[in-house]
C-alpha cells in the first residue's frame, strides 16, 4: 500500500519528483526504483512559465554613491527587526572554499543587517 498518491507527476512510494518519460517503456523513480508505465502519462500536457519581477521593483535606487549596503537585488524577506518586506542581499565568501557562502541581508527600511550561512 503506497503512502503517497493522486498525482503522476510523483512517486506513489517514496514521494520524489517523477523524471519525465523517455524512450523506455517505463519510468522509474531515481530514489526508490519504484517503475511505472510510460503509457500513464499519455495525454499529459506539461507547461512552465517564468515570472519576473517589475524592472522598478528590482533594485534599490539611491541618489547617494556612498551608501553601497542597500544597491542590489531586492527579495521578499520580512526583516526581524521592523517586519516589513523587502530587503537587499549579497554574498561573500567568507570560509574555506568547500563550504558554502555568507549572504548578508540589509532592510530597505530600517537598515537592519542579518546574515545567513548556506
Amino acid at each position: 500500500m503506497s503512502c503517497f498518491g493522486g498525482d503522476t507527476n510523483f512517486c506513489p512510494e517514496c514521494g520524489n519528483v517523477l523524471p519525465l518519460p523517455g524512450i523506455q517503456d517505463t519510468v522509474r523513480c531515481p530514489r526508490c526504483s519504484f517503475c511505472i508505465p510510460v503509457t500513464e502519462f499519455s495525454g499529459q500536457e506539461i507547461r512552465s512559465s517564468v515570472i519576473f519581477n517589475p524592472a522598478e521593483q528590482s533594485s534599490v535606487a539611491l541618489e547617494d554613491e556612498e551608501d553601497s549596503e542597500l544597491k542590489g537585488p531586492v527579495i521578499d524577506r520580512r526583516c526581524s527587526r521592523c517586519n516589513k518586506e523587502g530587503m537587499v542581499y549579497h554574498t561573500r565568501q567568507m570560509r574555506s572554499a568547500d563550504e558554502g557562502q555568507t549572504v548578508f541581508f540589509t532592510c530597505i527600511h530600517c537598515r537592519y543587517q542579518e546574515k545567513e550561512d548556506s
